[in-house]
């Protein structure tokens, strides 16, 4: 269903996509867990283009190319591509194209995945566009949810931080939308989910917007924590005054639902206190080491013989 589409939206993928990516990943989980490295991509060649800085995701796709038996070749420092020398964009997808089977993109601009697919005759991923969309986040933060509890339907989620330029929790509510969940959205109110956001989920979920996060801890059944996203702000005087908005500590834990996890799209900086990771319900290294299976699955669906 998906051979040869590029993902920039996870509206690109229907509920239908959805579940068979989960159902994939299941079976790329059991061969991760027992150290199995598979064949099925020897013959492809995955290219990742890394105009930001990234970790876990352009760790984990080269880690899943890998795993599947493909090749992969790295842009991990637009300072050291020709961009520095004033190469568009679109020029730079023509010529990696020629190089690869299939692309993955993270830039600082919004949009700027969906240009590239437009260049290119490949299948292009977007691994984050600005403050746009990072799809395959929220179908690992899905996963997450239905490894961890069994299910997504019925549950209230809480997400709480950077709700303005966090583009995890924009391309999460367009996830949970397809589902029977109740959101709640807590942050600083000039950092408050963009309108446009807020309008294509309305009537579709049960929504509750607030600065306070104590009315909604013994309720909900999943904690999204998001950092304060420092690289979108202009003005970094606005940022200090955000930065430590909120934490999450053991006092936070212990007023949460009973069963409930705690989940985030990671690198944290001070919104998660170090003493929770060690509680039952911290899951955002479990959820970060979901990447990988996930992200095998789409790729030996897009690229796959």
């Amino acid at each position: 269903m998906l051979k040869n589409r590029s993902i920039i939206s996870i509206s690109d993928l229907s509920d239908e996509d959805m579940n068979e990516v989960f159902s994939q990943a299941d079976r790329m989980l059991e061969n991760v867990n027992a150290g199995k490295k598979m064949n099925i991509m020897s013959s492809k060649i995955l290219a990742t283009l890394f105009y930001e800085p990234s970790t876990r995701t352009r760790l984990s796709f080269e880690s899943s190319m890998q795993r599947l038996g493909g090749s992969v070749i790295s842009m991990a420092d637009s300072k050291t591509s020709s961009t520095i020398k004033g190469e568009t964009l679109a020029d730079t997808i023509r010529i990696v194209e020629s190089y690869s089977d299939i692309i993955v993109i993270r830039h600082p601009l919004e949009g700027a995945a969906l240009l590239a697919s437009r260049f290119s005759s490949k299948p292009v991923i977007n691994a984050g566009d600005g403050s746009g969309e990072h799809p395959t986040q929220t179908l690992i933060d899905l996963y997450t949810v239905r490894k961890e509890l069994g299910s997504i339907d019925g549950k209230t989620v809480t997400i709480i931080g950077d709700l303005k330029y966090g583009r995890t929790v924009h391309s999460l509510l367009s996830g949970l939308s397809r589902f029977d969940v109740e959101v709640n959205l807590v942050s600083p109110e000039n950092l408050a989910i963009p309108k446009h956001v807020y309008n294509d989920v309305l009537g579709k979920l049960d929504i509750h917007v607030s600065t306070s996060l104590d009315e909604f801890l013994g309720e909900t059944d999943i904690l999204y924590v998001t950092r304060i996203q420092k690289e979108r702000f202009t003005d970094k005087n606005e940022y200090a005054k955000l930065i430590g908005s909120y934490k999450i500590t053991s006092k936070e834990v212990q007023k949460l639902k009973p069963g409930s996890i705690i989940m985030h799209p990671l690198p944290r900086v001070d919104e998660i206190s170090p003493e929770v990771d060690n509680t039952k319900a911290a899951k955002y290294f479990k959820q970060a080491y979901y990447g990988v299976p996930i992200r095998m699955a789409l790729i030996s669906m897009i690229a796959g013989d």
